[in-house]
């Protein structure tokens, strides 16, 4: 059969269609750097897009882009509020490099002119800028990540601090003449943070990241972190990290309340944003796809804790924020703060709504808010891989919210140069060496160890630090001049075994004093490194206070030897512990104790009680032997591990405690029976504007027979600091219970009221109230009226003279006690005036006093 060249011209096309069909092009990748045609300087956050398809990114804070397609693309597009967009034509199937320059669009809307007798007056009312808000908020669910059944991403973290505006003479100095390999220099001097910064610190990380909504799911997978990380006797590495990250948190401007610096803003887009911002409809973008409108947006009060700044809205049915520029006002009561800027870009996804891209958080700092040197971070988040609606086995989910790979930190630089979605400049790529190196130069040694004896109150000797410092001298109605002079070994000596003792001696009684303590670390790590896990034995021969419990000072601390009232209700203690302390990474922890304690009354302390023919019988011994075990449980808990203590970083999640001691009779030589079971609960509430509440409940009841020291001794506070869990205007041992319970209520309005009084709020003063109530009793086989064998509640002669009763215990009313204070004054000290409202008749009860509180806060 003789077939025609028309037929196989026809069956040419066929096969060709065939094949392109089942053909899949070439990866298309295209990297290169955009910048601003007129200054040359990079620009971040502009977006880079396939022509005609919804694949693209934002650049980076150092202008570069890369994006890549399997699709049949010939161009980019290139737009940037403000600036022309740029088109340039690309090969597909190939890897290039194309850099773009954006010119400004300088076009401008005809001019009109108003002539008006008075300004108008700014108003929800008729206002398309709040009825564009008021879209954007009934349309956030919508738009967030938690609307999707499913979500898995790629994240990727890098944080970087700097000492920042530093100065040539600064630069120049001798001190710095070793270390001039670590100073930065920007090209443009009025970009934040200064011409000349120092970097001390960066930290990048890698994760992959689970979404599920029912049942809920939130889990982080990191794969990779490098840190800067210093000498372990000087720096808590884990702490600072916390510390960092509590600073720049990650922004969600979905949420009303934006957590930032220890505080919450109010989101622009919150429910109730109207009331406290203006909004303006400062532009409409028709270039771009979809099209977009530029909201801008300012505090009613620019006092208050309020974001200023614009967004961008997408005009094609979502109202979705598409950029995000925030900032603050130079008003804002906001400590040390001198620049605060957020940079949030979000990418459309396959459903056509949107998810956070990129966001880059910069905040400098600085003890005078225009000039000198500073503290400058910046925390750069970037997120790529979003998928939607693409379930992974359940075992995913499980499990707590954050894992960290086992090789997470042993990544080369090979790994990361090739994960990082971007390239770091040559500072930030050198600081893990630099500060590596700086560690071996002996002057930097000398001044971190000058720094450590003065901010944490040892001196270090290598495999022994002495001190606390503070602790060197006091004085108290007892010991009269006490000297003492201690220390411990460092993990230079071991990371397994650890001891600590001090001896200390008393010009009045004469006495020494001394302690003991050996700790063993079952994990291989530092005891006072998280997670702990280790058992220690100790020994302690010493005075203390009944009924003081002191937070994050030590008793021998010379600055609470200064007391109102009379203070010479002390005790002589023998107290041998064996303790073991097993800490996990979800921050829930047990501990297991064995305690033997004989206390001896000491100073205007008596113990007494009644014989069978009435004649009074002192006691000079009590003896005690008892076993506890505490559960502690503190979701998401973070802290900084100083030498002594940790220092909490205050966040939302709530802290569970529960105590359980057992008393056995003789075990040990302990004399009693008995049980004490305590809970406490303890929680931040932020309020957004109108600040925060920290809220304190705690109960107790023991069973069995016990003479008084051994009732639960009321926490009080007897110093002239202001202390938030004990009551400041109770004296020793005032109160004791078998039975109580209790709430502190400590709430700050962070300036709300002072913020609208014209003058007033010029000093960025914050408004504090304060309460404390507590409710108690004892039954009657602990009452020494019921029971003469028991031991009688002492008298307080200095106070009330012959027959004045010292130690009570509560009726049907509670003591309750508040106070007013201020807080922020020259940015450091709260002053409380304290009212104590109940048992006024008790002698030597204050009603009034005035209570001083140190805080560095933001």
């Amino acid at each position: 059969m003789k077939l025609s060249y028309s037929y196989f011209k026809k069956a040419f096309y066929i096969v060709s269609l065939v094949l392109l069909s089942f053909t899949t092009f070439a990866q298309t990748k295209v990297t290169g750097i955009v910048t601003d045609a007129k200054t040359k300087q990079p620009m971040s956050y502009v977006t880079v897009t396939f022509a005609g398809t919804t694949i693209g990114a934002g650049t980076n804070t150092d202008g570069r882009y890369t994006i890549t397609t399997t699709q049949d693309v010939k161009q980019i597009q290139v737009s940037f509020v403000g600036f022309r967009t740029a088109v340039r034509t690309i090969t597909p199937g190939q890897e290039q490099t194309v850099n773009v320059a954006l010119s400004e669009d300088n076009h401008k809307l005809n001019e009109v002119i108003v002539r008006s007798g008075k300004k108008k007056k700014y108003s929800n009312k008729n206002n398309p800028a709040v009825e564009l808000i008021r879209k954007v908020i009934a349309h956030k669910q919508q738009n967030q990540v938690e609307n999707y059944n499913y979500a898995e991403y790629k994240q990727y973290e890098r944080m970087n601090v700097s000492l920042s505006n530093l100065t040539e003479k600064f630069k120049n100095k001798k001190i710095f003449k070793n270390y001039q390999f670590l100073f930065r220099e920007q090209a443009d001097s009025t970009a934040m943070g200064g011409k000349i910064m120092l970097p001390i610190y960066q930290e990048e990380k890698l994760s992959d990241n689970y979404y599920r909504k029912d049942p809920y799911a939130k889990k982080q997978i990191i794969t990779a972190s490098k840190q800067v990380k210093y000498d372990e006797n000087f720096v808590d590495n884990n702490g600072l990290k916390s510390y960092f990250d509590r600073m720049y948190q990650d922004i969600n401007i979905y949420d009303n309340n934006v957590s930032l610096l220890s505080n919450q803003l109010l989101s622009p887009i919150a429910d109730n944003s109207p009331s406290f911002y203006k909004f303006f409809i400062t532009d409409t973008l028709k270039d771009v796809q979809p099209n977009l409108i530029e909201l801008s947006f300012t505090p009613r009060n620019t006092n208050n804790m309020l974001f200023e700044g614009r967004i961008y809205i997408t005009m094609d049915g979502n109202y979705a924020v598409q950029n995000a520029f925030l900032t603050v006002n130079k008003n804002i009561n906001l400590n040390f703060v001198r620049q605060l800027q957020a940079n949030l870009s979000f990418e459309k996804n396959t459903d056509g709504r949107y998810h956070l891209s990129q966001s880059d958080l910069k905040i400098e700092f600085g003890i005078n808010k225009e000039k000198g040197g500073g503290m400058y971070g910046e925390r750069l988040v970037s997120i790529n891989n979003f998928v939607v609606n693409n379930p992974r086995p359940k075992q995913t989910y499980e499990g707590p919210s954050q894992v960290i790979a086992l090789n997470s930190e042993d990544k080369d630089d090979a790994y990361w140069k090739s994960a990082r979605p971007d390239t770091l400049d040559a500072a930030s790529a050198s600081i893990y060496k630099n500060i590596d190196s700086l560690q071996t130069i002996p002057s930097f040694k000398k001044t971190m160890d000058i720094a450590t004896l003065l901010l944490a109150g040892y001196k270090n000797f290598g495999k022994f630090e002495m001190g606390p410092a503070n602790t060197f001298y006091s004085f108290n109605p007892v010991e009269g001049f006490r000297l003492r002079v201690g220390g411990r070994t460092t993990p230079e000596l071991s990371k397994r075994y650890y001891f600590e003792t001090y001896g200390a001696y008393g010009f009045r009684d004469e006495r020494f004093k001394y302690f003991l303590s050996s700790t063993y670390s079952l994990n291989n790590k530092s005891i006072y490194s998280f997670p702990q896990n280790y058992i220690r034995a100790s020994f302690q021969h010493d005075t203390k206070i009944p009924g003081q419990e002191l937070q994050f000072v030590q008793e021998s601390n010379f600055l609470l030897s200064f007391k109102r009232g009379v203070n010479d209700i002390w005790l002589y203690n023998d107290i041998f512990r064996l303790d073991y302390v097993h800490e996990f990474s979800n921050h829930f922890s047990y501990a297991l104790g064995f305690k033997k304690w004989n206390q001896n009354p000491a100073g205007a302390l008596v113990y007494q009680n009644l014989l069978p023919d009435g004649t009074l019988n002192n006691v000079n011994e009590i003896r005690t032997t008892e076993l506890s075990a505490q559960l502690r449980w503190a979701p998401h808990e973070r802290f900084y591990q100083g030498k002594l203590y940790r220092t909490p970083i205050p966040d939302k999640y709530p802290i569970f405690t529960l105590n359980y001691t057992q008393g056995i009779a003789g075990f040990f030589g302990g004399e009693y029976n008995y049980q004490n079971v305590i809970g406490n609960i303890s929680k931040r509430f932020y309020f957004s504007t109108y600040g925060y509440t920290d809220v304190t409940t705690e109960g107790g009841y023991l069973f069995g027979k016990v003479p008084f020291p051994l009732l639960d001794i009321h926490h009080a506070n007897q110093t002239y600091a202001f202390q938030l869990q004990s009551y400041n205007l109770m004296n020793f041992q005032e109160f004791v219970s078998d039975h109580y319970a209790s709430i502190f209520v400590d709430h700050n309005f962070n300036g709300y009221f002072f913020n609208k009084v014209p003058l007033l709020k010029r000093l960025k003063l914050r408004e504090i109230i304060d309460v404390k109530a507590l409710w108690g009793g004892i039954r009657s086989e602990n009452n020494p009226n019921n029971d003469p064998s028991l031991l009688r509640f002492p008298r307080n002669l200095g106070e009330a003279g012959e027959g004045g009763v010292g130690t009570y215990t509560l009726g049907s009313t509670p003591y309750v006690e508040g106070s007013i204070g201020v807080g922020n004054i020259f940015k450091l000290l709260r002053v409380d005036l304290v009212k104590r409202f109940t048992y006024l008749d008790h002698p030597g009860a204050p009603e009034w006093g005035i209570r001083f509180f140190v805080k560095f806060d933001f």
